[in-house]
């Protein structure tokens, strides 16, 4: 079958139920959306209500119960070249450097890279000179700047980020927050952010899509008018959309 959209990314009237003490329980109904290239859209929704499990269903670890995802007008049937995933526990083995965690994505997809690009993105992340370092020697933002040069190194076309900041405090999620946004203006790729935050979920969509409602459905999807902008916390319409969005997750819990 052809295929005429150029949409990067489809998720079309996608669910997922699991088995439970003998019968089905739904989680995700019917949820559908899209993602261009160099785009971003922030998913928001209360804890439980399966926001990881559809950003495991793009990443091609978690089949659909009904529905399509498709990247490039091709079925997502397993992992996804061109996407790669940023966990909230930063999924470290702890027994291997920084440089080797940084490395095993690409070293495992045989897609290695000269070690100046390693380098360099250690540059770009802030975490030159701890390549020999191990995980438990570092701080939590640390970790999860090694989690990202992990994805990067990868070269996405789609990141996928689950809860990527939830552990940290309030000064390094937002350092981190710039960083990453950094990132998507100089490399061009496209990401999709989950999140229980508001303020985060303003900070880091250009699209916000509020989920609610048990099975799961998309309760809206706002266009952020501060996505983008140098310091969105300070514009009145940044206050604005955080306001529509508690009250969503509010009415939909």
């Amino acid at each position: 079958m052809t295929v005429s959209s150029n949409k990067l990314l489809e998720v079309s009237e996608v669910s997922r139920s699991f088995s439970e003490a003998g019968r089905d329980v739904s989680v995700l109904d019917g949820v559908s959306f899209s993602l261009d290239g160099r785009d971003s859209l922030a998913v928001i929704g209360p804890s439980g209500c399966g926001k990881t499990t559809l950003l495991l269903m793009i990443a091609g670890l978690v089949p659909p119960s009904a529905g399509t995802l498709r990247i490039k007008g091709r079925p997502v049937t397993g992992p996804p070249r061109e996407t790669a995933l940023v966990l909230q526990d930063y999924g470290l083995f702890p027994w291997k450097t920084v440089r080797q965690n940084i490395e095993l994505g690409a070293r495992v997809r045989r897609t290695m890279p000269p070690r100046e690009t390693v380098e360099l993105l250690e540059e770009e992340l802030g975490i030159p000179g701890l390549g020999a370092k191990y995980p438990q020697q570092l701080s939590g933002g640390q970790r999860q700047r090694v989690a990202l040069a992990r994805a990067f190194l990868l070269r996405p076309e789609i990141l996928l980020l689950d809860e990527p900041f939830a552990a940290l405090d309030a000064m390094t999620r937002e350092r981190l927050q710039h960083v990453l946004l950094n990132l998507f203006g100089r490399r061009g790729f496209s990401f999709i952010v989950v999140t229980h935050n508001i303020e985060e979920a303003a900070t880091l969509g250009r699209r916000i899509m509020a989920l609610s409602g048990r099975p799961t459905r998309v309760a809206a999807v706002l266009d952020n008018p501060v996505f983008g902008q140098p310091d969105p916390r300070v514009q009145p319409e940044f206050f604005d959309i955080c306001v529509r969005l508690r009250r969503l997750l509010e009415e939909g819990s």
